[in-house]
């Protein structure tokens, strides 16, 4: 076997890991196990939650990690810096580490990556929501390709996405970080990120393992309430897809405490799950100072050793961002016998595992340094705008989009996000994340506002423009100017929305939950006058949530929704205006009517649906997967198995979709499932499968599916996972709610168990067909 051969090289690797476990003192054991984050300056602002859980910000690297070190934190995401001089000083500490400490490791580092890297110049994607819009995976995944490689290419090896969360409540701050309520969407979009960021050489980090989405009222959090049933059907599916499935490389646990244990020091969750029954072998690296937390926060540690005891015993391999648990009192619970050393052993063979396959100890590692980068180049921006395009819904139309040339029109531009840079993002973009404790500073990439791109996009309009309103300041005193102007133009474009920001600095984002799902600040009345003119009215929504406004979807001519939609946001919104771009995005999560609807989710049984038996109908004001166009496409052919499937099987179904209309488009073919009967009460529908088909006028395809029936497995009352005989009903439609067509299939056969060696996504194969007539089923 020649020193080439890729299992003589993890052979080395191999024993490099044991020899170091071996020769390494407790102290260098230790610092293996944490990171440190420099150049905080809490005067700044808050950067992470309840941040003076962190020591000292004048912590010096060189002391720090006279031991050595794990994690290098948020070297390019605490503060804006020229990438190329961070990469050559991020290289520096690494030959620092080589050379000056005993055992010589270089440190991992990591960067928050959800929306591209969060570091002053590098792209800014939409955020996961607008993943979910698009029901795209490829294009998700070469988004993350593309991310990966620019934090390759800096030297960073480890990124801090995706989130995994499944939507449950929509006050919640942290919708904006999350890609659908549907588990079975998260799971595919998810995998798919993993796919691309770790194709690139960077490990993903699954975030929030688990639970996080699930807490009360909303709030960021807060405790949660979880039957087992619904943790394991629902919130750890996607989970589970992206180890098994995509081999993500690390894990982020959750802050959330899951009836009255925090999943910090839960061995069910991060050994008896994620190990024993997932087979995971990267590393569980804790969210920010969340170790303390199970003393400072959920009180059910005595102090910091004992929360550095627990969290260890239950699976957590590095303490993150900083060593406030895992150095000192760690040690001193070592050496008092109230931890066994194996237990650090056991994260340090994860660890140093883990930069073994990333090349760190092989002997001829050098760190270099990138030198000059373009962290936002042409094909970057290429993979945003089409994200961003693919991912505006058109949620209400009466036919005044789209607005074509507009030559000779007046359109009056109006509203708080019209001419806001910021209303493009999230709250973990850089611009958003980091920029605002840094107000003289540009923000490095070209993003126009959406005034910009609609006055390029319509040069032959008079394109006039009032702000109204604030976001949430509740000035009233700009919405008459606003209404003036709308009276006096053919169309108004409302542009309304979210300031996404942190703890509590936005309407949108970590720490920014809300209690009422009513537009913030005066919009509402803003709206109110607008439409009050007559003139049509257009309002878009740049948002991180969906909102609850019946009102405007009822009185408007047109309504558009856009998930922060990143740096090409405010042209491919433009370019849907003026009918350049069909829309195609579909509602990744149900549009409330109101808060009091809160939590929500298509997913319910019979017993959630309105009745005669309450006065309330939580029926959503439009449902999961809805999404117009400006063409039209019908449905036809619907077959599905009818050879009486086994319940370890799949079912084969197909339907043919045609565009009916006068241009291309794309529409997202939708695949539901239904237990008729089952053991325990089972959703009315879920998603199964679904393809994203682009068709010219007058084109048909073919699209056919096998869903394994693993999809519908379900947790029995005896706690096994399994899927069941009896009668399913498939479906093919619009949204959850607008059903196309429908099959009954028999699956056969004896309760099938889910052990967890099986693969668990479908596959999907979509076949175009040549133009055929109008009358002609290509079926």
């Amino acid at each position: 076997m020649n020193a080439a051969d890729p299992q003589s090289l993890h052979g080395r690797r191999s024993r490099r890991v044991e020899e170091l476990v071996a020769g390494l003192s407790l102290d260098e054991k230790l610092a293996q196990l944490v990171g440190v984050w420099l150049d905080v300056d809490r005067e700044e602002g808050v950067v992470a939650p309840l941040q003076d859980a962190m020591q000292g910000e004048d912590v010096e690297f060189e002391t720090f990690a006279r031991h050595g070190l794990g994690h290098v934190t948020r070297h390019f995401g605490t503060r804006p810096v020229d990438p190329g001089w961070a990469s050559a000083r991020l290289a520096e500490r690494q030959r620092w580490l080589m050379e000056r400490t005993r055992p010589g490791i270089p440190a991992l580092a990591h960067e928050e990556c959800l929306t591209g890297l969060a570091a002053w110049r590098a792209t800014t994607y939409p955020v996961p929501p607008a993943w979910g819009a698009s029901f795209d995976p490829g294009l998700v995944e070469r988004m993350a390709r593309r991310i990966g490689e620019d934090m390759a290419a800096l030297g960073v090896h480890q990124g801090l996405a995706p989130v995994l969360d499944v939507i449950r409540d929509q006050r919640w701050g942290r919708v904006e970080e999350c890609v659908s309520e549907d588990p079975y969407e998260v799971a595919v979009v998810g995998a798919a990120y993993v796919r691309g960021l770790q194709s690139a050489g960077v490990i993903a980090t699954l975030k929030h393992f688990v639970g996080y989405s699930n807490s009360r009222a909303g709030r960021n959090l807060a405790p949660v309430h979880a039957g087992p049933r619904e943790v394991a059907d629902t919130l750890l599916f996607p989970f589970e897809v992206a180890v098994r499935d995509a081999g993500a490389g690390s894990v982020m646990h959750s802050y959330a405490e899951i009836d009255g244990v925090p999943v910090a020091a839960d061995p069910t969750y991060l050994t008896a799950v994620l190990r024993d029954a997932w087979r995971f072998e990267g590393t569980v690296v804790a969210d920010y100072f969340a170790v303390a937390f199970l003393h400072t926060l959920h009180a059910v540690a005595a102090d910091a050793g004992d929360a550095a005891v627990q969290a260890l015993t239950a699976g957590i391999d590095v303490e993150l961002p900083t060593g406030v648990a895992y150095l000192e009192p760690l040690k001193r619970a070592v050496l008092a016998g109230h931890v066994p050393e194996d237990l650090v052993d056991r994260a340090l063979r994860r660890v140093l595992a883990q930069k073994a396959a990333l090349g760190l100890l092989d002997d001829d590692y050098q760190p270099e340094p990138s030198g000059p980068v373009d962290l936002d180049p042409p094909a970057s921006r290429e993979v945003a705008r089409r994200l961003a395009e693919e991912s505006v819904v058109l949620l209400a139309n009466d036919g005044v989009l789209p607005l074509g040339g507009a030559a000779g029109r007046r359109v009056a531009v109006l509203g708080p996000n019209a001419d806001s840079v910021a209303a493009l993002f999230g709250c973990y973009a850089f611009v958003n994340h980091v920029l605002p404790r840094f107000p003289d500073v540009a923000p490095g990439i070209e993003a126009p506002t959406l005034l910009d791109a609609l006055r390029a996009e319509l040069p032959e309009a008079e394109v006039l423009h009032e702000r109204g309103t604030g976001v949430d300041d509740g000035d009233r005193t700009g919405i008459a100017a606003a209404a003036r102007l709308a009276a006096s133009c053919d169309v108004a474009i409302l542009v309304l929305g979210d300031r996404s920001g942190l703890f509590g600095r936005g309407t949108s984002g970590e720490g920014c939950d809300v209690e009422s799902l009513d537009l913030p600040g005066a919009q509402a009345e803003l709206a109110e006058a607008v439409l009050a003119t007559g003139t049509p009215v257009v309002v878009v929504l740049l948002t991180g949530r969906a909102y609850a406004v019946p009102g405007l979807l009822g009185r408007a001519a047109a309504v558009v929704q856009a998930f922060f939609p990143g740096e090409e946001g405010a042209g491919a919104v433009a370019r849907v205006l003026s009918g350049a771009v069909n829309p195609s995005g579909r509602l990744p999560m149900s549009m409330p009517r109101s808060a009091a609807g809160q939590p929500y989710s298509y997913l319910h049984p019979r017993l959630g649906a309105a009745s005669s038996v309450s006065n309330i109908d939580p029926a959503p004001a439009l449902p999961f997967g809805h999404g117009l166009s400006y063409t039209a496409f019908a449905y036809s052919g619907l077959t599905a198995d009818e050879s009486a499937p086994a319940a370890g099987g799949s079912i084969r179904c197909a339907v043919t979709v045609r565009n009916t209309g006068g241009r291309p488009g794309a529409e997202v073919v939708q695949v539901y499932a239904s237990d008729t009967v089952a053991s325990v009460t089972r959703p009315l529908a879920q998603l199964v499968g679904f393809a994203r088909v682009e068709l010219e006028p007058g084109q048909a395809a073919r699209v056919g599916f096998d869903v394994p029936l693993r999809l519908l497995a379900f947790t029995g009352r005896d706690g096994r996972r399994v899927v069941e005989p009896g009668e399913v009903v498939v479906s093919v439609r619009r949204s959850a709610a607008d059903v196309v067509a429908e099959r009954p299939v028999t699956i056969t056969g004896p309760v099938y168990e889910v052990t967890g060696a099986e693969r668990r996504l479908t596959e999907v194969s979509v076949r175009l067909l040549a133009d055929r007539p109008a009358t002609e089923d290509p079926s």
